[in-house]
């Protein structure tokens, strides 16, 4: 009956529509949110941090009043034009469950200023993790309203570009009433319930019981789960379709190329893992990504030139022998570089198995689901492959006076530039 029940959550996990997160900014983010308000006489900042479950997970044990210290000595205040200290009176940690059975946190702090003996001009500007993504919120008053409810609850349409407000500056007086600092969060207020299910690939690894049966439906799941992720933007179906349309590809073509992203995507989890555990301290691995979505592109504007290149020369040298050199055209390097373009770019929730197999003692079972998931993603490229390289076949045997068919190799190839171009441009702001 227990194997049975492990079963069937496997199952509706392959039902269950794609969750991409525990934490809904994603796996990589470090969110911060300040509130700066007036009390009695004295001025105080609430500060929150909520951090997802990779930087979590780099952090080790946290020890909250090390982290408040940290937080108050990089948030600046200038009173009057004339900087004042910001000293920490206490603080609340809480490690709400994240995805794969790994943790995220949040910490509140709540930070005393100066005393205000009237109107006064104040900047403050918060410079804690200036070189991480996630949600940046400030706020003074302690009544306004917080957009994300002090990072308790995101707003659904903006996940995909988070408020980014880092400094402020406004006109405070003091009060008439008590000196009263903020008041902290305590039990499931705390513990952020903006939190969606764990659902989805990263969910496997944190199965309770590892039976055969369990492990192999698992194994299931996440080549389901792959599968899905390709069709996900940024992993080359438009240029693996051009190009296989466009060199005259073969099946076995298609599956050499789903052999290489498969491998590709593999040793890039597992290197990504690597900077994540060892060298954290050195690169930030969330800011790997724009520069993968940058090699990917440029990998694909050279595979398109390349191509493109190609028909120029032969349609200069009026050859008539199409078939023999399409076949020739598509030579390894070339179908290295689509491969590997296709499946450089890790999935995060690959990345968080990783690390939760790690944390659970499961390196051999996550390793496992993650070379299950990467030939889901290679089954849809192929599939993806093979689909262009029959396409091709059917259309060819349509009769158009041979004309159109012979447009096709150059119009693939143009096809590939300005995938290559657009992924290129779309990379180029978030490295810089």
């Amino acid at each position: 009956m227990r194997r049975l029940a492990l079963l069937l959550a496997v199952a509706a996990a392959l039902l269950a529509p794609a969750a991409a997160a525990a934490h809904p900014l994603g796996n990589f983010t470090i969110n911060r949110f300040s509130r700066v308000e007036v009390s009695g006489q004295r001025l105080y900042v609430l500060y929150v941090l909520d951090l997802a479950e990779i930087p979590t997970f780099q952090a080790g044990r946290i020890d909250a009043g090390s982290y408040a210290r940290r937080l108050a000595a990089n948030a600046h205040l200038t009173v009057g034009g004339r900087p004042a200290r910001l000293v920490p009176l206490g603080q609340a940690l809480a490690h709400p469950p994240g995805a794969g059975g790994l943790r995220t946190t949040r910490l509140e702090v709540v930070l005393a200023g100066p005393k205000l003996l009237g109107s006064a001009r104040i900047a403050y500007r918060d410079a804690n993790y200036a070189d991480r993504i996630g949600w940046k919120e400030i706020v003074v008053g302690a009544r306004t309203p917080s957009r994300s409810d002090e990072l308790r609850a995101y707003p659904k349409d903006m996940l995909s570009s988070p408020l980014d407000v880092t400094s402020v500056t406004a006109e405070v007086a003091p009060g008439h009433g008590p000196d009263v600092p903020p008041t902290l969060s305590r039990g499931k207020v705390l513990q952020a319930p903006d939190r969606i299910a764990d659902a989805g690939f990263a969910s496997l690894v944190g199965r309770s019981h590892l039976s055969l049966l369990v492990i192999l439906a698992s194994l299931a799941a996440a080549l389901f789960w792959g599968a899905a992720h390709a069709l996900s933007p940024g992993h080359g179906q438009t240029s693996v379709t051009a190009y296989l349309v466009g060199q005259r590809g073969t099946p076995r073509h298609a599956a050499l190329l789903g052999l290489i992203v498969t491998v590709t995507h593999t040793i890039g989890v597992f290197a990504l893992g690597l900077v994540t555990l060892a060298l954290s301290q050195f690169i930030v691995p969330d800011r790997l990504y724009p520069w993968l979505n940058l090699i990917s592109g440029l990998l694909v504007v050279g595979i398109g030139a390349s191509v493109l290149r190609s028909r120029w020369r032969r349609s200069r040298h009026h050859h008539h022998h199409h078939h023999h050199h399409g076949e020739a055209g598509t030579s390894l390097r070339s179908l290295l570089a689509v491969g590997v373009s296709g499946g450089l770019l890790p999935c995060p929730s690959a990345l968080v198995v990783l690390l939760a197999a790690i944390s659970l003692h499961r390196v051999a079972f996550g390793l496992l689901l993650i070379l299950a998931f990467s030939a889901g993603l290679a089954l849809t490229i192929t599939g993806i492959g093979l689909a262009a390289v029959l396409a091709r076949s059917a259309f060819r045997r349509v009769s158009f006076e041979g004309r159109l068919v012979r447009l096709l190799p150059a119009a693939s190839a143009l096809v590939i530039l300005a995938a290559g171009l657009a992924m290129t441009l779309r990379a180029v702001p978030k490295v810089s």
